[in-house]
């Protein structure tokens, strides 16, 4: 069974650091594209960032540019979001998703997500 385990989540202050992790299962990480999401309480879903196992390429919303690093291990079959400077609007439920394919686009499998707390 396709799974993916978030974690790494917590409660940091403004400026502060988390890496999160999604471990992946049943599946190959190389041959698929991976994203970041996150959700804030009272709104949208929205991406965060996605990494092509293609090409290895990884987009990010602009809100995060500067600040967060996504990077795979494929032999650990698992993919990082380091989250650096972070601030109180990044505080959200972060979930990892697998694509159809290798490239960005429609997300297939869902993991459970991770809470991280920013306090001003």
């Amino acid at each position: 069974d396709v799974q993916l385990q978030a974690s790494g989540g917590g409660l940091v202050q403004t400026g502060g650091s988390l890496r999160l992790s999604c471990a992946a299962s049943g599946f190959n990480l190389a041959d698929y594209a991976i994203g970041w999401f996150r959700q804030a309480p009272g709104k949208e879903r929205e991406g965060v960032s996605c990494m092509s196992s293609k090409d290895g390429t990884t987009v990010y919303a602009d809100s995060v540019k500067g600040r967060f690093t996504m990077s795979s291990d494929n032999g650990q079959n698992t993919v990082y979001l380091q989250m650096n400077n972070l601030k109180p609007e990044d505080t959200a439920l972060y979930y990892c998703a697998k694509s159809f394919t290798g490239w960005p686009g429609g997300m297939d499998y869902w993991g459970k997500g991770t809470q991280v707390t920013v306090s001003s």
